[in-house]
């Protein structure tokens, strides 16, 4: 069997010296000195001065809309994991679609200024499969309109445009440290803001909103994240670098032995680096999608929609809404197996298997 991913999991024994330490300690969660250090390091790794490290993407996603306060409409992308868009319903404010760009599949900022209105209050943008969104032009369109930006980040760990971290744009970015992603800590999300008082007000939002032993200054949850996630991350970030270099060379692999099949990866960011944290083709036809799906299932070679369908007509919780380019590229997105375990072998029996089946 092959997966579509599987986790990064780092030597047992390294871990166990963690475990031994949080034993001895009996320190688990609350911020301990892992999730501590696991903060530090993480800073200094993504070259960002604030960051804070959560119980998961989803959770920094609703605290980054309840910290800027926000309200009314969130223009957001309907191309994204159906956390981007819930957690905007979640917070009581309604999603507004805006189609994605065909060719890097992210919003089209281009089309972003037709969507607002008098009750616009942010830009919720996903950097999808970790390719950089339009970040300078929708800083202007946020600074035109006043209005604020959170970018999901989820997929974007390590990514940087012009040199700088993608964390460092927008007034709030989340990352997700779930084990299917890049880098991970099992479970785990990240908030990066350059605001110290936003970063202030996250930071006590994180834990309950508590101010002192008998105090509160914030609505706040329960976001903070254990000492066991710490110690996976802190451990998994020595081998970054080598998870790093081991996809950039199986996504080289997949490009050269699927030159002919009748599909098109996603343009990336061109002031920007890949991180190679998914392999997406856009097949020419769902038809052919269908075709080949079905054979790697009875060969047991599993591959992902993602995203299918569009949030934008898929939500039961929201009116019904068909954007043709987010519908069109939905219905013929596939992801193919991608961690750093796969091998070269496996890699050229997926690429033999689909142009076998497209060309039958």
């Amino acid at each position: 069997m092959i997966p579509v991913t599987k986790p990064f999991l780092p030597p047992q024994t390294e871990y166990q010296k963690y475990l031994d330490n949080i034993w001895k300690r009996q320190w688990l969660t609350n911020m301990g000195p892992l999730a501590s250090q696991l903060e530090m390091e993480l800073k200094d790794h993504l070259k960002v001065n604030h960051l804070l490290f959560v119980t998961n993407g989803t959770v920094a996603l609703q605290m980054a809309i309840k910290a800027l306060e926000l309200q009314g409409e969130i223009i957001t992308t309907p191309f994204s994991f159906v956390a981007t868009t819930s957690s905007i319903v979640w917070e009581n404010c309604t999603p507004v679609f805006v189609d994605i760009d065909a060719k890097s599949l992210n919003i089209d900022a281009e089309k972003i200024e037709a969507a607002i209105t008098e009750k616009t209050s942010a830009i919720l943008a996903t950097h999808v499969y970790g390719n950089p969104c339009d970040v300078e032009k929708i800083q202007k369109i946020a600074e035109k309109h006043r209005l604020k930006v959170i970018y999901d980040a989820a997929h974007a760990f390590g990514v940087e445009v012009n040199g700088k971290s993608i964390f460092e744009y927008g007034d709030v970015s989340t990352c997700s440290l779930h084990a299917t992603k890049l880098y991970h800590s099992v479970e785990g999300g990240l908030l990066i803001t350059k605001d110290t008082d936003l970063l202030k007000k996250l930071a006590s939002m994180r834990n309950f909103g508590i101010s002192g032993f008998d105090s509160f200054d914030e609505l706040g949850l329960n976001g903070k994240n254990s000492e066991f996630h710490a110690a996976m991350g802190l451990i998994n970030l020595k081998y970054i670098a080598a998870i790093h270099r081991k996809r950039k060379i199986l996504s080289a692999l997949y490009d050269e032995k699927l030159i002919n099949l009748k599909a098109v990866k996603p343009n990336w960011h061109n002031a920007s680096g890949e991180n190679f944290a998914y392999y997406p083709l856009v097949i020419e036809s769902e038809e052919l999608l269908i075709k080949l799906r079905a054979e790697m299932d009875k060969q047991e070679i599993f591959t992902r929609r993602y995203f299918y369908p569009s949030l934008a007509s898929a939500l039961p919780y929201l009116p019904k809404l068909e954007l043709p380019v987010t519908e069109d590229v939905s219905r013929r997105v596939l992801c193919l197996p991608m961690y750093y375990d796969l091998t070269i072998e496996e890699i050229d029996l997926i690429a033999r298997i689909m142009l076998r089946i497209q060309n039958n």
